[in-house]
């Protein structure tokens, strides 16, 4: 299961981010199938680590019913793994030769003598065939046939206060499908279980920001309010507009014209186009033209109320019109997922790699790497893999919780993020003068201080940290080859001497006190629904600022496709087409006020009045030259024109 990224408005989470199965993230390419007897190869990756000796409960019962997908490995998961990273290296002798989805799937997908050989398998196990896509084959039967399919033992185990199946051992297949079999999911069922059909709900209930505002980084002073770090501080930002952010991030002339950008999320807002529409008439962003915004939705939904389906109406609302700011020409498709677990989401993404619907993808969710597992890790990069030899590069935020320890106790990267195959995109806090003039910008981390009673000081200034940029160093992935000789050894040696990911790779404005306006329409205290309009951040917005930047790149080079662009964006790593971020930039403390209605729609219930202390992101830091919090940097102006010389 996935959370959607938590999109802050009130610097908060949207949803809350919902459990999945723990484990350990594997390498960044599909693990290798070692032989555990002469005719079975094992599945590395298939027994989650909760499933301990200790929290063992004893066998499941036989005619319990099991849903599982079998990933297929294709014919090639070696040469795809090489063919994708010799196609997206500027120092390749194929770079950007890509392949089409046709001539991929051809090269290195599943052969029909491997599903039929996947498929008479299982159904002479005893399962039930029950779908077969190009990517696997989904099975349903009970636990008898699947612990003869798989040989392992299905038992129940303990996991905190609940008690979920899971293989007693990795699970296995024939040998003489000669690695036909990638992984197998759904064996364990936390959470993975059946769900009925559901229909979407209404929007979600109202939030509006209060004033004052600022119309411009600093354009409105707090006079009447105490000072911070020694001076009078600025009102938060109404929210930028895109002609702001085009600014900051040096669009020039190019709007993205010709390109294809998709956005996954799960579900999808039933107002998207309305909404779209009136924002862009509202702000001088160029006009919708008919077909530039498409959907590509599932039949059915599930889960609506446990992954709070609502809540990602506000995510796609923001990714939509955060990329049609920033490259107004781009033909944008929305592609929602019938749910906010794993193999929904990856049904969207694949749908996206399947029909090549875009050569960029913004992907604004994610969960913690404790949560990710090998067996999905190795489905997610295979997605990953096949779209970088396609030359579509896949942008994931890197999460809204700092380091993560105030979240989970521990300190942790997000996944996706952590993949080695995606663009992980980390947030700023974002300085945008009078006449559209960038000032400067922090790593974002916020802490949070009241005013006192008295309204004559700060209680506890700066107060308690609140969010911020995810990063850090992968526990699990290893240091992918672009990352050396730019990533600080320290931050790659953080958990293994040889080296391992860090994340974020680029990054962009995040940070809800210096935000992005958006308009959506949202369920008032009267029952009616009606569009309107706050301020919100987050790396939920990061991730398609850069992806809309990454368009005017591509319409730089003359519309060639800049597929997984992380060998590229490292390769530019220490020239000017970076803003190199650090935190306190100005050399003293920064700050804005906000002023928050009790209620979240109007002041009835009072007023909150804070100050948002900038760029205080939990153990990380923005620091001269790459860093966990902002990556190489952002976009500065030439970032795009640099495309166009490749």
């Amino acid at each position: 299961m996935r959370s959607n990224r938590a999109a802050l408005r009130a610097g908060a989470s949207m949803a809350a981010t919902l459990p999945m199965i723990a484990g350990a993230l594997a390498l960044g390419i599909p693990a290798a199938h070692a032989a555990d007897s002469p005719t079975r190869d094992t599945l590395a990756g298939t027994k989650p680590a909760w499933a301990t000796t200790k929290a063992d409960k004893g066998s499941t019962s036989d005619s319990a019913q099991v849903s599982a997908r079998v990933y297929l490995a294709g014919r090639d998961a070696t040469g795809l793994a090489a063919y994708a990273k010799a196609v997206s290296d500027p120092a390749s002798p194929v770079y950007g030769k890509y392949l089409s989805a046709q001539q991929s799937q051809a090269r290195f997908g599943a052969t029909e003598a491997q599903v039929a050989a996947v498929r008479s398998w299982l159904t002479a196990a005893g399962l039930k065939v029950t779908g077969t896509t190009r990517h696997y084959v989904s099975v349903s039967g009970d636990v008898a046939a699947v612990e003869k399919a798989f040989g392992t033992q299905l038992h129940n185990y303990t996991k905190g206060s609940r008690t979920y199946r899971a293989p007693s051992k990795s699970a296995s297949a024939p040998a003489s499908l000669d690695g036909a079999v990638l992984t197998v999911t759904g064996l364990d069922n936390a959470p993975h279980k059946a769900a009925s059909k559901d229909q979407l709900p209404p929007p979600d209930a109202v939030f509006k920001n209060s004033g004052p505002f600022s119309s411009y980084y600093g354009s409105n002073t707090a006079s009447t309010l105490p000072s911070a770090y020694g001076k009078k501080i600025p009102y938060a930002v109404q929210g930028y507009t895109g002609k702001q952010l085009r600014a900051a991030y040096g669009a020039g002339g190019y709007t993205g014209k010709g390109v294809r950008i998709a956005i996954t999320d799960a579900y999808a807002s039933p107002t998207i186009a309305y909404d779209a529409a009136t924002y862009a008439k509202a702000h001088g962003d160029a006009r919708w033209k008919t077909g530039q915004l498409t959907q590509v939705l599932p039949s059915d939904y599930t889960r609506t109320e446990e992954c709070g389906a609502a809540g990602w109406y506000g995510e796609e609302t923001l990714d939509v019109e955060a990329v049609h700011a920033v490259a107004p020409a781009a033909n944008v498709t929305y592609v929602g997922a019938a749910s906010c677990y794993d193999d929904d989401l990856l049904d969207s993404l694949s749908k996206i790699v399947d029909n090549h619907l875009a050569d960029i993808v913004s992907n604004s969710w994610g969960d913690i790497e404790a949560n990710q597992t090998p067996d999905l890790a190795a489905a997610y990069d295979q997605v990953f893999q096949f779209g970088a030899v396609e030359g579509i590069g896949f942008y994931f935020s890197s999460g809204d919780n700092g380091d993560e320890v105030a979240n989970t106790g521990t300190k942790q990267v997000d996944t996706p993020a952590n993949s080695a195959w995606v663009t992980a995109v980390g947030g700023t806090s974002l300085a945008v003068g009078k006449n559209d003039k960038y000032l400067w910008e922090t790593g974002w981390g916020t802490d949070k201080a009241s005013l006192s009673a008295d309204g004559k000081s700060w209680t506890d200034f700066p107060g308690a940290y609140t969010s911020g940029a995810g990063g850090g160093t992968s526990r699990t992935v290893a240091e992918p080859y672009y990352q050396k000789g730019v990533v600080p050894k320290a931050l790659a040696t953080a958990n293994s001497a040889a080296g391992n990911r860090v994340v974020p790779d680029i990054s962009a404005i995040a940070d809800p006190n210096t935000g992005f306006r958006v308009g959506q329409t949202q369920t008032f205290p009267d029952g009616t629904e009606q569009y309107s309009e706050y301020r919100i951040g987050g790396t939920s917005l990061a991730a398609p600022v850069i992806a809309a930047v990454q368009a005017l790149g591509q319409e730089a080079r003359g519309g060639k496709a800049i597929g997984f662009a992380n060998p590229t964006i490292y390769s530019k790593y220490g020239s000017r087409v970076y803003h190199d971020v650090t935190d306190n930039p100005t050399g003293s403390g920064l700050a804005v006020a906000r002023v928050d209605f009790a209620n979240s729609y109007d002041a009835a219930d009072g007023l909150l009045t804070s100050v948002r202390s900038l760029g205080k992101d939990s153990s990380l830091s923005a620091v001269k030259g790459y860093d966990d919090v902002t990556g190489v940097g952002t976009p500065a102006n030439g970032y795009v024109e640099s495309y166009r010389r490749r």
